[in-house]
């Protein structure tokens, strides 16, 4: 199996990534914090890349962080992101990212009322 060259345009960050890999678990294996981390799961946004060059394949991603014109764009989310050859990317935070949301992404308690 192949392994394909993943570079952040603006860091120039780069790392390698298998074929059957996603580009964000590739990232995080490697040490590195090119790209920003949140649920990694497809549905918040916050790793939200766009592919500047290469090929690549992409997982089932939420529609509200990436509608269909923008995946034909070359958005994507990197937890869904697997390349099909080496890839140039461009970091395109959410609101999440932009501030400072870099870890896991955790849910808000949930408010109870008490009645007596």
């Amino acid at each position: 199996m192949s392994d394909y060259v993943i570079t952040e345009q603006h860091s120039q960050q780069s790392f390698t990534c298998k074929q059957d890999e996603f580009v964000l678990k590739a990232m995080e294996n490697h040490g590195l914090h090119a790209i920003a981390v949140g649920c990694r799961g497809g549905g918040c946004g916050v790793c939200r890349v766009k592919v500047i060059a290469g090929s690549y394949e992409c997982a089932r991603m939420s529609k509200a962080q990436v509608s269909t014109e923008q995946q034909q764009q070359g958005y994507a989310l990197a937890c869904r992101l697997k390349p099909t050859s080496d890839l140039i990317i461009e970091c395109s935070p959410s609101p999440l990212a932009i501030t400072g949301l870099t870890g896991v992404a955790k849910a808000k308690p949930k408010h109870t009322e008490v009645i007596k």
